[in-house]
This record gives C-alpha cells, sequence and structure tokens, in this order.
C-alpha cells in the first residue's frame, strides 16, 4: 500500500512539474498555440550579426517581436493566405535570395582577405601615387576672351582668391577661392597638369589653359612629397575593398563557366 501511494505522489508531482518544463521552452502561448524561445534566440541572432551588441532591452524587443508575429500569422493562416498564388511567389524569391546570399557569406568566409594580401595593396597604390603634389588655384571660365581679361586684372593686382569667388564655373572650388587642395599631377585632365606642373610656387599662368570643361587660369601654391597615411590606418578599407573584388571576381567566374544560351545585356 506505501509503494502505490508513493508511486501515486511521484506521478502527481510529475504531472505538476510538466507544464513548468514545457512552458520553459517557451516565450508565450498565443492562442493556445505555443511560441518557442528558439525564435526569441534566431532573431537575436540575426540581429547581433548585423552589429548590434546583445542586451535586455533588444531581448526584450525581440520577445515582442516574436509574439506579434505569431498572432499576424495566425490571422495570415486563418485567412488562407500561404495557399495564395501571390504568397507562393514571393516565398520562391525570397528561398533565391536567402540561398544565393548564403552562397556569397560562404564565399566570402572560405576565401579571406589576408594581412599580406591588403599590404600589397597598399603598397602598390603608394607606388602609383609617389612623387609631388601640388596645392593649386585655378579660375574656370566658358570663353577664352574672359580669361584673359581675368589673367590682365590678376597682373594688376587683384587678389586670385576674390576673382575665383566671383567668376568660377567650378562650384566644387569656386567658393574655397579656387582652391583644390594637395592633388597628384594625375587626378587632372593632361592640359591642366602640364600647365600646372610648369609654374613656379606663387606663379600664375599668362595664357588660359584650354580643357574639356573649358579655359583655366591656374595658380600654383605650393609643392609637397606625395603623403599617405599609415597602413593600420587604412587597412580595414582596404580589406573591405579587397574582399568586394574578390566576390565580384567569384561572381564573374560563375557566370562565365555557365553553360547558358542567354546573352547578357552587360
Amino acid at each position: 500500500m506505501k509503494k502505490f501511494v508513493l508511486a501515486a505522489s511521484f506521478a502527481a508531482l510529475s504531472a505538476a512539474f510538466l507544464p513548468v518544463t514545457a512552458s520553459a521552452q517557451n516565450v508565450a502561448i498565443v492562442n493556445g498555440k505555443p511560441v518557442p524561445k528558439a525564435r526569441v534566440e534566431l532573431l537575436v541572432g540575426q540581429v547581433t550579426k548585423n552589429g548590434q551588441p546583445r542586451s535586455p532591452e533588444l531581448e526584450a524587443q525581440v520577445r515582442d517581436e516574436v509574439v506579434l508575429r505569431e498572432i499576424f500569422m495566425q490571422e495570415a493562416e486563418k485567412r488562407g493566405i500561404p495557399a495564395s498564388a501571390d504568397y507562393r511567389a514571393q516565398m520562391e524569391l525570397a528561398r533565391q535570395s536567402i540561398m544565393i546570399r548564403e552562397l556569397f557569406a560562404d564565399y566570402a568566409k572560405k576565401n579571406p582577405v589576408t594581412d599580406a594580401e591588403a599590404q600589397a595593396e597598399y603598397d602598390k597604390f603608394k607606388a602609383q601615387n609617389s612623387g609631388t603634389e601640388y596645392r593649386a588655384r585655378h579660375i574656370l571660365v566658358e570663353k577664352e576672351d574672359e580669361a584673359k581679361a581675368l589673367i590682365k586684372q590678376l597682373n594688376g593686382g587683384a587678389k586670385f582668391e576674390d576673382l575665383a569667388a566671383k567668376n568660377s564655373k567650378d562650384p566644387g572650388s569656386a567658393a574655397n577661392g579656387g582652391d583644390l587642395d594637395f592633388a597628384n599631377p594625375g587626378n587632372f585632365v593632361p592640359e591642366f597638369s602640364k600647365a600646372m606642373t610648369s609654374l613656379k610656387k606663387g606663379e600664375i599662368t599668362q595664357e588660359p589653359v584650354k580643357s574639356q570643361f573649358g579655359f583655366h587660369i591656374i595658380k600654383l601654391e605650393d609643392t609637397r612629397e606625395a603623403q599617405f597615411p599609415a597602413f593600420d590606418d587604412v587597412k580595414p578599407q582596404i580589406m573591405q575593398r579587397l574582399s568586394q573584388q574578390k566576390l565580384a571576381n567569384f561572381q564573374q567566374e560563375l557566370r562565365s563557366k555557365a553553360k547558358t544560351d542567354h546573352k547578357f545585356a552587360n
């Protein structure tokens, strides 16, 4: 008799704990349907993967979102949304997008940019842009006669900055008195670069310099040896760009290897 009572008591105790155990696995019950906590973890994982730190506030927001989604999904199912052709079409597009995104994420994970690759890219850029940088001002006008008249005013003592601000058609530099800051000569069109590098500090071109943009009057302010940020300061940007290049090459490789009769527009 004692054994029977003991067994019955144990069964009753186990039954009492079952709802507690089950509820521990759920974040809520919506219209009798449990919402598993795994959904919360899944959504938190997606959010934090994008850079947002995990916090009690974030978890609370996600729990609310998960329960709201369950409420809305139940209503959608009640109305037969999952059976609609539009829903099925959108689900197929979503499936394709997710699969392609995961393909590219897998490639990036297995083909990371190395420190050596980033250093080589930095060294290449530095070598290509070494030498002298020039700081110049310019005034850009449409007609040669305008340029000649302005040169005459400059030779008469007018301030270059004032004439540039008043007359230059270059919106990027006019407000700064025509200042183009320090730059490598290769950043300019050939005609401009040739005229600029032939000047001495403080000199102004005495003839208008014609380019595809119009007529320039150029004043050389200063020169210096090309300056570069330290490798560690730009390493993240270099690695990001190289990673994008690797992914673009991977995409192009898949495209070129595919056997298809489709003709791409570009």
